[in-house]
């Protein structure tokens, strides 16, 4: 296929001319006409539905597709490049190598200093994406518990993810974990004055107390990694109306670490406490399984509580940092209110801080 010289910017410059360029072509396909229209909530990127019509699709092409540009706002392309390199080099890299499942990836592109980039993908409709806020069944968290372990499983104690150059964020030496710890403390402070009373008292204590903690958390990975999604949340799963696939989407964190880190966030963020704490058990169970399942051996499900335990900083951790340096906007500051209530609830029933200090030591 011969690629066009420009990525596509906008979305006016998603063309026939461009998909024809990029699609297999040399099976005789040809585009004549496309129709693109806004989707998502443009958060890091641009997404868009782009509707195809064929002159020709001897190989049964889909007649939609879904194409990820660049944030149209410069100052959060900015902030995100990075996520935008994870994000291409999880589809050219990882993808195959991993069995969670993701939309299928028909082009990517990405310019040098990663700041423009073109991510064309099957269009997964009538699935939608979960909603952050209202939470989900448990159905449908048993069945991120599983996903999940499709990309844990394979990736599971692999040293070359340590030093994959698609990690939105590499923490391997003492001083970078340092310096995330202290990034921590600052967004928690951040977050809190930003939110005011949204946060209750105690959860504002919870919180402070366990950013203070990220540094020793961080530091006691038990030896046990793989690559993570890092966001590992509601909005970034499709979840299909009828028959209950779901797909995991917005690779743009993607780093190496103690792998129930995933797992500990999906729960505690997407259900109730209430309903978390009846249910996480059987949660753990069903991951661990999936795990399992893929090859991973010397794993016990007691560890993996115990790791699904350690592991809740996650919560806490990740909603800082997405929301203290973001502009916000009302419904991501209900968002992120009610993920951090959530979360902090958990830290508490788990005991998560006192296993932190423990494992910590003197």
């Amino acid at each position: 296929m011969t690629v066009p010289v420009a990525i596509p910017r906008y979305p006016d410059e998603v063309t026939a001319a461009w998909l024809n360029g990029v699609l297999d072509t040399e099976a005789g396909t040809r585009v004549e006409d496309v129709q693109v229209k806004a989707i998502g909530t443009g958060q890091t990127g641009a997404t868009y539905r782009v509707n195809v019509d064929y002159a020709a699709n001897p190989t049964g092409l889909p007649g939609t597709f879904v194409i990820k540009l660049p944030a149209t706002d410069d100052t959060v392309r900015d902030r995100v490049v990075l996520g935008y390199r994870s994000e291409c080099a999880f589809y050219e890299s990882v993808v195959d190598r991993v069995t969670v499942p993701t939309p299928t990836c028909f082009h990517c592109e990405i310019s040098d200093d990663a700041a423009e980039y073109a991510l064309l993908l099957t269009d997964q409709s009538p699935a939608e994406q979960g909603d952050q806020i209202n939470g989900c069944s448990l159905e449908q968290a048993r069945s991120a518990a599983v996903a999940i372990a499709g990309l844990h499983g394979p990736t599971w104690a692999q040293q070359e993810w340590l030093t994959f150059q698609g990690l939105a964020m590499s923490l391997l030496d003492d001083a970078s974990k340092k310096g995330l710890g202290d990034v921590a403390v600052l967004s928690a402070d951040i977050t809190i004055e930003k939110l005011g009373d949204k946060l209750s008292a105690e959860d504002q204590a919870t919180f402070r107390e366990a950013m203070g903690l990220v540094t020793p958390w961080l530091q006691n990975d038990f030896g046990r990694f793989s690559l993570i999604h890092g966001d590992y949340r509601l909005d970034n799963l499709l979840f299909h109306p009828d028959d209950g696939r779901i797909w995991v989407v917005d690779w743009q964190t993607l780093g190496v670490g103690l792998p129930a880190r995933d797992l500990a966030y999906f729960v505690a963020t997407s259900l109730e406490p209430q309903v978390r704490a009846e249910a996480e058990r059987d949660l753990v169970a069903a991951y661990h399984r999936a795990l399992l399942d893929t090859g991973v051996v010397d794993y016990d499900l007691e560890t993996c509580w115990q790791d699904y335990r350690y592991g809740m900083l996650q919560v806490l951790l990740i909603s800082a940092l997405g929301f203290a340096f973001a502009v916000g906007t009302d419904r991501g500051d209900d968002m992120v209110a009610t993920m951090l209530r959530r979360g902090c609830a958990a830290v508490r029933d788990l005991g998560t801080i006192a296993q932190i200090r423990v494992e910590a030591g003197p």
